[in-house]
């Protein structure tokens, strides 16, 4: 709020806990995570039994994704009812199989995007660009890399783009990879 030139902040209310702030990026790139929001299913005993994938909690973006967020809910209500014992839980196996990096190129992509927030850190913001690209290039399916490029830059100078232009390329497929989720379809044309 601005009063008189003066910049009035107000306070919000504080969360009751804990907000994890991940400003390397480290849990994305040791989990393969390409876009946000996203749910990993953690245990007790800190074993991830279901890994990341489209999290929503209403229904507010389905337009863009084209996910209900019922059967997830429905799904994670059911874990946590029953436990290791839910349909939704993945065995050891499975989670393995679905959190391999399924391209090398990716690992590079990673390593040109820690350059790139490095360079953009550091003041480099022109030299960070090509790296942002590279990143792009390397992991196109990677949206938090082009989020986080458009967002420390001019996108539309810089890039030639927008995120929303991006989004709109897809034309009716997918912006998430489909969950795996007994009953649950794409709900695109």
């Amino acid at each position: 709020m601005q009063d008189a030139g003066i910049w009035i902040q107000q306070a919000e209310p504080q969360p009751t806990y804990a907000v994890l702030i991940d400003e390397q990026h480290l849990v994305s790139k040791l989990y393969n995570m390409v876009n946000v929001p996203t749910g990993v299913w953690i245990d007790e005993q800190g074993r991830i039994v279901r890994p990341n994938e489209a999290a929503y909690v209403d229904n507010r973006y389905t337009h863009i994704h084209r996910l209900e967020a019922a059967p997830y809910l429905a799904a994670l209500r059911d874990w946590v009812e029953k436990g290791d014992r839910s349909s939704y839980v993945f065995s050891e196996e499975r989670t393995r199989k679905t959190m391999a990096m399924p391209n090398p190129d990716w690992a590079l992509a990673a390593a040109e995007f820690g350059l790139a927030e490095h360079l953009h850190k550091a003041g480099y913001l022109a030299e960070s660009i090509a790296h942002f690209k590279e990143a792009q290039r390397l992991n196109p399916e990677s949206w938090n890399y082009k989020r986080q490029a458009y967002l420390l830059s001019d996108a539309k100078r810089d890039y030639g783009t927008s995120f929303g232009k991006e989004v709109a390329k897809l034309a009716g497929k997918p912006y998430y990879a489909p969950r795996d989720l007994p009953g649950e379809a794409f709900t695109g044309d």
